[in-house]
């Protein structure tokens, strides 16, 4: 039989470095979860993703156990990786403190696919174009659809 589902819990963590101190700690002891059990767990399966910052979604379960889904990085972040920037503008619409090509777009596009509510390369991009406009990015050059 199945186990019943009590709750889901969303974090943000770096790759192989978690540890019980904020914010996993809180998050997962207040639902009754071993914290350190799933800073192992997390730590083992993230070696390849250490220093970057990893979504995950714990599923716990009524028995006080757990699984985990580790995620792509977050679109912001491989774009400030791409730039070469620490952080975004603060007025995105008049600063514009960086520049990415179509290139690095389609590449994280088609890295972040499996996490974002899109069937096409092309719908990603234009996602990630977005949200690098709205971070005080510009895409140089002409889309790559436009030509």
């Amino acid at each position: 039989m199945a186990k019943e589902i009590t709750g889901y819990v969303k974090l943000q963590v770096k790759g192989g470095q978690a540890n019980p101190a904020p914010p996993v700690g809180p998050a997962l002891g207040s639902k009754g979860l071993n914290i350190m059990e799933f800073c192992k767990q997390f730590n083992a399966r993230t070696q390849d993703k250490i220093g970057k910052v990893v979504p995950v979604i714990i599923t716990v379960f009524s028995d006080k156990t757990f699984e985990f889904a580790i995620k792509t990085a977050p679109a912001p972040i491989q774009l400030l990786e791409a730039a070469g920037l620490k952080s975004g503008s603060k007025e995105s619409n008049r600063s514009k403190v960086g520049k990415v090509s179509w290139d690095q777009v389609e590449a994280i596009a088609k890295d972040k696919m499996p996490d974002l509510n899109c069937f096409t390369v092309e719908s990603a991009m234009k996602m990630v174009a977005g949200t690098a406009r709205s971070m005080g990015i510009t895409v140089d050059g002409k889309a790559p659809w436009e030509n």
